[in-house]
């Protein structure tokens, strides 16, 4: 059978780098979102790809909507990615509980009801699992900390759910938590500060990144290569992975930006992310094989460029 890969919130910065990943491969793709905006597939997508998938205009929080759209384009493979951010979820907790928390239940279900056809459930979580508690040193994969946030709720929550459906009904599933994400298209919440500033680097502004310290950065398009290959994959059980990533500080990502627009002005408030600087990420490679890691500087540079060939 032919691969046919949805992807929920193919309209954020992930969903638009699964979608132009799995066109570059040549695999058939259904975007499936609820918002208005594609800027981020018009930034990420290659001109002769704008055309090249379906799209459906579909509420996660329907799970009627959801199963015809699995049904009328014979899905194979779900990567779901949808999801309200922090300071939705702040604002109106009860709407992101739905959409974050009711949306992956509707998701485990669907694809538990067509197992013949889907064989697992790929998703992200987040590394808002972790709480405030710990700012140094390397967090287990396995122990978790109160988080400090509904969003970082909802995604524990989604996680139970996880091991419930692989328990009661014998559904895989992969759910990844990447830290810090940079990349085109990254442009929403406090952690798109630094891409901001690679942003403002290639136009020649001036740009101040409101934290610091030790974090691990995520590229975008690895952060998606990830997802496929946990898609693709053949692993049984309910895994919750930390994406892997050294952690680097934040001066180190300033002299990336530098080292490529050396007249640069860019600064940062040395003050970190209330996470744990470095998380501990050896169980998915250990799952389904090595991953691709690109260096940051090379990132970093890319990154630019792309925001270049882009304005």
């Amino acid at each position: 059978m032919n691969e046919r890969f949805l992807v929920t919130g193919a309209l954020g910065c992930i969903g638009a780098w699964t979608v132009r990943i799995l066109l570059d491969e040549g695999a058939e793709v259904v975007a499936y979102d609820l918002g208005t905006s594609d800027h981020r597939l018009r930034l990420v997508l290659r001109e002769n790809q704008r055309d090249a998938f379906a799209w459906v205009a579909g509420d996660i929080t329907s799970l009627d909507q959801f199963e015809t759209a699995l049904d009328e384009h014979g899905i194979t493979n779900v990567i779901h990615l949808a999801a309200l951010q922090v300071p939705s979820c702040r604002k109106n907790p009860s709407l992101g509980a739905a959409v974050n928390v009711v949306g992956a239940v509707n998701v485990f279900e669907a694809v538990k009801r067509r197992r013949n056809r889907i064989g697992r459930v790929v998703y992200a979580s987040s590394a808002a699992v972790y709480g405030p508690a710990r700012t140094s040193g390397v967090a287990s994969e396995d122990i978790l900390e109160w988080p400090a946030t509904h969003y970082g709720v909802y995604k524990v929550a989604n996680e139970g759910t996880a091991r419930i459906y692989w328990a009661d009904d014998d559904l895989p599933s992969i759910g990844l938590r990447p830290y810090v994400v940079y990349g085109p298209g990254r442009d929403q919440g406090v952690t798109s500060a630094p891409t901001e500033a690679m942003r403002a680097a290639g136009r020649g502004e001036e740009y101040s990144i409101p934290f610091g310290g030790r974090t691990q950065f995520h590229y975008a398009p690895d952060v998606a290569r990830a997802f496929i290959a946990a898609s693709r994959s053949d692993h049984r059980g309910a895994l919750v992975a930390n994406l892997p990533a050294p952690a680097v500080h934040m001066r180190d990502v300033v002299a990336a930006i530098e080292a490529v627009v050396p007249e640069a002005q860019i600064r940062f408030d040395d003050v970190p992310l209330p996470f744990p600087e470095e998380l501990e990420s050896g169980a998915l490679e250990r799952a389904i094989g090595r991953l691709p890691a690109t260096p940051l500087e090379q990132g970093v540079r890319e990154t630019i460029e792309h925001f270049r060939r882009s304005s």
